[in-house]
């Protein structure tokens, strides 16, 4: 299976919620204005509380390291995600 890919400028807030997974320092020096922070370690460990099963979201980080796990892994487990790019 072929992750969902998309670059943030195609993204706009009615699409779903849009996640941004940097740790808290980095998320505060540049993100999305339209992201929420949840850094990747805090998502990993509690997505089944954090985020509702039926519902869209577009995971992005500033490299794509962090949120292509996410994605992937959050994929296997039934959620709808695709991954965001600055590219």
């Amino acid at each position: 299976m072929n992750m969902k890919r998309l670059n943030i400028n195609n993204y706009n807030k009615n699409m779903g919620t849009l996640i941004d997974v940097q740790n808290p320092i980095d998320y505060k020096a540049y993100h999305h204005p339209d992201s929420i922070n949840i850094p990747y370690e805090k998502l990993m460990l509690n997505y089944k509380t954090l985020l509702e099963i039926n519902k869209p979201y577009f995971i992005v980080c500033n490299k794509g390291t962090k949120s292509r796990k996410a994605v992937s892994i959050l994929e296997f487990y039934g959620y709808d995600v695709t991954q965001m790019s600055y590219e």
